[in-house]
């Protein structure tokens, strides 16, 4: 009697964790497809002086979007959220890696979103294994332009600041809405690295890597279709 008991609690246990693996996740990307997170886990981790100031996408400039989509994941508008070339590439950087072993690359845009709106920036297995369930919710439940819209509105461009508008006003003293191309792709040439490189001043890489960013994405067309008209 006793033993059937303790099976009940375990398959109850069992059951309660399970259900809350598959539905909290699902709650909150629900909510987040028309609730703005107030802040975000990396916010919080880094703490200091926070700048973030959520807009919509109709107040950023659509070279933005452009800019950070042919910077960032070419194939945004095609793939579910993962990019099975830059996974193996990721896999096999890794397996090479002959001291400390670290995962690397492999993101899209729709898993950075999972990464910077709902966890926290370590690369480990159990991180990454989260992402990925986070990522086919987004997929599933938000439409390629809010993906987009929370990438651009939670992305960090510099230490503290957090999303486009606040960017675009910490960079060039500007709203989001006013970038312009160069700006824009300043910003995208940055992304890698925000916390060392600068997009209003940058060196000779940024500055070239911002031309570079600058003609892809006034060439990306169809590739961009899908957050920008």
């Amino acid at each position: 009697m006793a033993a059937r008991s303790l099976g009940r609690r375990i398959a109850k246990i069992l059951f309660v964790s399970v259900l809350a693996v598959v539905l909290v996740p699902a709650a909150l990307v629900l909510l987040y497809r028309v609730v703005a997170p107030p802040l975000t886990p990396l916010m919080l981790l880094r703490g200091g002086k926070v700048e973030y100031d959520w807009v919509p996408m109709a107040k950023i400039a659509p070279a933005l979007a452009r800019s950070v989509l042919t910077a960032e994941d070419e194939g945004f508008c095609s793939h579910h959220g993962f990019d099975a070339k830059a996974i193996e590439k990721a896999i096999n950087d890794y397996l090479d890696e002959d001291e400390e072993r670290t995962l690397r690359g492999g993101s899209t845009i729709s898993q950075q979103t999972a990464k910077n709106v709902f966890l926290w920036p370590n690369r480990t297995w159990l991180r990454k294994g989260l992402e990925t369930w986070f990522t086919i919710y987004i997929e599933a439940l938000w439409p390629k332009p809010r993906i987009m819209e929370m990438y651009l509105n939670v992305v960090e461009w510099a230490p503290g600041v957090y999303g486009a508008e606040a960017a675009a006003r910490h960079h060039f003293k500007k709203a989001a809405a006013n970038l312009s191309s160069r700006e824009a792709a300043l910003l995208a040439a940055v992304l890698p690295n925000p916390r060392r490189w600068n997009a209003s001043n940058p060196g000779p890489y940024v500055s070239g890597r911002g031309e570079t960013l600058q003609g892809r994405a006034a060439r990306v067309g169809p590739l961009a279709a899908c957050v920008t008209s």
